[in-house]
């Protein structure tokens, strides 16, 4: 079985960033259960399994993280309310690969619900908390880093300062604003949307391109640009940029990842929005 998505001088491999059950109504929102059932189903509970899978990707020079996954911070209640299936095990799933926490070039958060970015900071052997990757730059939006430090009501529930513990002081927290590349082959675009500094992914390699959408993009079930989640802050903006982006890197015949699906890690889909090729380890 191939381990990683070769795209020539990229390769991409998906680590374990903790498993944990969500309610499908609250993932497709409006959209009734008898059609969203059908492509991604629930549990007798109305619960959908959900991985939480951040990507390595590794250039000839650099190893960089999408996102960062639960983390090992949760309390046991914590595990509870969102129904932890499996532990969050990135560091380890690295040393498996040869690779050590510092030899991370790069971190790049999509966005900072905790889902995503709960693995910044770890709990270490010594039950302290320290930066994950200590040596990583660590890439957000200013929107983003503006409303972890700010947070909204709604958002505070998400934002979790716990999982940003130093990283302002650390001198590696790099805060982008327009489109930039982080580096060579890899780069950053804003989208808004999910979150007000939700940014994607594209990874351009010598025999082909991903693009990593993040949560506008949650599952192969969300490409119909209608359906979206309730947890979307902007829906509006979400259905606008699904409608741009997933016909143009569909037409170059892109590679979509996926962070949360547990039926496939990335596909390619034709110009009417079907299911073209499907890639899982």
């Amino acid at each position: 079985m191939k381990k990683s998505l070769d795209l020539g001088d990229i390769k991409i491999s998906w680590l374990n960033g903790g498993e944990f059950k969500l309610d499908g109504g609250t993932m497709f929102g409006a959209v009734p259960k008898v059609l969203w059932n059908k492509k991604y189903p629930a549990d007798s509970n109305n619960n959908i399994k959900m991985l939480n899978a951040p990507l390595l990707v590794k250039t000839a020079e650099n190893n960089i993280l999408i996102d960062t996954g639960l983390g090992n911070k949760l309390s046991d209640k914590e595990k509870e309310i969102f129904q932890v299936t499996r532990p969050w095990s990135v560091v380890e799933d690295l040393a498996a690969l040869g690779i050590d926490r510092d030899d991370i070039h790069c971190v790049i958060l999509t966005h900072c619900d905790f889902d995503h970015a709960g693995g910044i900071v770890m709990i270490n052997s010594h039950g302290q908390h320290e930066l994950t990757f200590p040596k990583a730059r660590h890439i957000m939006r200013k929107k983003e880093w503006e409303d972890v430090t700010h947070p909204n009501s709604r958002s505070a529930h998400s934002y979790w300062p716990h999982n940003f513990t130093s990283l302002e002081d650390s001198g590696l927290l790099e805060l982008v604003d327009g489109d930039c590349e982080i580096l060579p082959g890899v780069s950053v675009s804003a989208t808004g949307g999910h979150t007000r500094g939700h940014q994607l992914v594209v990874m351009e390699g010598e025999t082909g391109c991903a693009v990593h959408l993040g949560d506008l993009l949650p599952l192969h079930s969300h490409f119909n640009p209608l359906w979206i989640m309730a947890y979307d802050n902007f829906p509006l903006k979400i259905i606008e940029q699904k409608e741009t982006l997933l016909p143009f890197f569909s037409s170059r015949d892109c590679w979509f990842t996926f962070y949360h699906d547990i039926y496939m890690k990335a596909c390619q889909i034709d110009s009417s929005g079907g299911l073209k090729t499907k890639w899982q380890d």
